[in-house]
């Protein structure tokens, strides 16, 4: 309808303030002698053997969203905060061992990655991720383990008995007009539930930690599933409280590790 035509463009517009403006200057990398770099149009794309990658800022600055140019998932997505959870995935074990690293988040054509903090710089990671996609690809594994394919579809937006016209109206609208274009964006968001006025959302991949998530939950979802959802007081971001535990000790894990390293 015309309503939801001028809905989602309200909600592009408003999200689109929000991203990162993508560079255009012609950048040369060199760090192996097998690959090299260039970006064009704000993507920077490399070869290494036969294999075609581009990479591709988001909004968030320390997360990259890797193309390979190749099928990652059949449907769906996945993510990855730690190695902890990354027990079903080949891949993203692969690129959680890349030093520098902290997440994976795996789409159907792309891999957002990561890194563990500000001080980290790209230029020294970026390599390392590279040569671990196609070290991978090339060894013929599967991304998920046999087993965990059926877990990639999106359930959290699927019908459920007992569900009101409201809860199916912002369902839809998750599904089909805002999780695709959080999806450009190397990310995702999980619908957690309806109450009270309040959708509940759980974000991921570049989305998590990103400087203008509060922006995009308020300014450009809020106000989409408002315009068409008159129930819809507020959105709010669910955080994991498991996954939240698990990612602090990871963290000091890492610190400890990392002092070590350096005290004699």
């Amino acid at each position: 309808s015309g309503f939801l035509k001028m809905a989602a463009r309200i909600f592009a517009l408003l999200h689109n303030r929000c991203l990162s403006v993508l560079r255009s200057d012609a950048v040369l990398h060199r760090s192996a002698p097998s690959w090299h770099a260039w970006s064009r149009r704000g993507f920077k794309t490399s070869w290494v053997s036969r294999m075609f990658i581009q990479t591709q800022d988001t909004p968030n600055p320390n997360c990259l969203k890797f193309l390979p140019n190749v099928k990652v998932l059949e449907q769906g997505t996945r993510d990855f905060p730690n190695i902890a959870s990354a027990k079903d995935s080949p891949l993203a074990r692969h690129l959680l061992r890349v030093e520098g690293v902290k997440a994976v988040f795996l789409g159907p054509d792309f891999i957002t990655v990561t890194k563990a903090d500000d001080e980290t710089e790209w230029k020294v990671i970026k390599p390392h991720v590279f040569a671990a996609i196609m070290d991978f690809f090339a060894t013929g594994l599967p991304v998920l383990d046999d087993g965990s394919a059926a877990t990639q579809v999106a359930e959290d937006t699927q019908p459920q008995e007992g569900d009101s016209e409201t809860v199916l109206t912002i369902k839809e609208l998750i599904e089909t007009r805002i999780r695709p274009t959080v999806q450009e964006d190397g990310g995702d968001i999980v619908y957690m539930g309806f109450e009270d006025g309040v959708v509940k959302l759980k974000l991921q991949g570049s989305c998590t930690g990103c400087p203008s998530s509060s922006v995009t939950l308020k300014a450009g979802i809020q106000n989409m599933l408002q315009f068409y959802v008159p129930e819809v007081k507020s959105v709010e971001q669910v955080v994991d409280e498991a996954e939240k535990v698990t990612n602090q000790e990871f963290q000091k894990l890492e610190d400890t590790i990392r002092r070590k390293g350096v005290d004699p």
